[in-house]
């Protein structure tokens, strides 16, 4: 059992928690999944790690009540413990091999949407332990949907703040700061890393490549095992198969099938969704759509 040792709500709907797992932390590095089971009988939840102490032996998971597993595991206190939580899973961020002295000469963006501030906040961090300093964006519809700000405020050589509806810091999507930061402020970028929502990371593709500027996106599609053995986070990259779990997360943007990658998402939505009534519906829940099992 791996208990959880903080728990707390970030904003609406978006979960921070700290859990012991000390062989987990001992070999994690930035860019790395876990997948988590609260039961015997749960569903396997992979989530980027959002921070980790070697010395304590903790990892830390933020993620959002989408569904019915994430909403139980919402409802989980300090004390509680969960029944699986296998890691570290998936390849470390490029970043991590690159010659540390080279790396200081890099003038490198992060772009980070709505809850992939998370995965965000721990390359920049190890960035920052490493001498190197890296502007960051982050982005949400609004500001009281704005998680880690403080946190990456303290690693992050310029770190600049966009809400979509203009409550908080600049106004906008995260593409147009992009725009702003090169072609009006005159800032010039090797590489770019993007993470967050599936369509913003399309957009910020687009973006950057019309600023020929390299990029790298982290690709969190439907997984199953975490191993490569099921298939089911498999994305199309430069017109080849690849599976995130075992060769990603990280991939190059500019080479990413998004819009299929979004269409297989949608195939698993139904399901979810009917997993997300019987959760709220309970006893009540008849069904009636003949496939949910309700009915039965």
């Amino acid at each position: 059992m791996f208990q959880i040792l903080e728990a707390r709500e970030l904003t609406e709907n978006i979960y921070f928690m700290v859990v012991e797992a000390r062989r987990v932390a001992k070999a994690c590095y930035p860019g790395q999944f876990v997948i988590v089971r609260m039961d015997e009988e749960g569903e396997r939840i992979p989530l980027t790690i959002c921070d980790y102490d070697r010395q304590a032996g903790t990892v830390t998971i933020v993620f959002q009540g989408v569904g019915a597993e994430t909403r139980r595991m919402a409802a989980l206190q300090a004390g509680d413990s969960f029944r699986d939580f296998v890691g570290p899973l998936g390849c470390a961020s490029e970043l991590i091999a690159e010659d540390k002295e080279a790396l200081k000469q890099k003038k490198i963006l992060f772009v980070a949407g709505g809850v992939g501030t998370a995965p965000v906040y721990p390359q920049v961090k190890w960035l920052h332990e490493n001498g190197v300093a890296a502007d960051v964006i982050i982005g949400a519809k609004t500001k009281d949907l704005l998680i880690l700000e403080q946190e990456m405020k303290a690693v992050a050589g310029n770190l600049y703040v966009t809400t979509d509806d203009g409550s908080y810091g600049r106004s906008g999507m995260v593409t147009q700061t992009i725009q702003d930061l090169v072609e009006k402020e005159g800032k010039s970028y090797d590489v770019c890393i993007a993470i967050g929502p599936m369509i913003m990371m399309k957009f910020v593709c687009k973006m950057t490549e019309q600023l020929h500027i390299p990029t790298v996106v982290s690709l969190n599609p439907i997984m199953v095992d975490g191993t490569g053995m099921c298939g089911a986070c498999r994305v199309t990259v430069g017109g080849k198969v690849k599976f995130a779990c075992v060769d990603g997360p990280e991939f190059d943007g500019h080479q990413v099938d998004f819009d299929q990658a979004m269409k297989r998402q949608q195939m698993y939505k139904t399901e979810e969704g009917r997993a997300l009534l019987r959760l709220q519906e309970g006893s009540t829940h008849h069904g009636g759509c003949g496939n949910c099992g309700g009915d039965k």
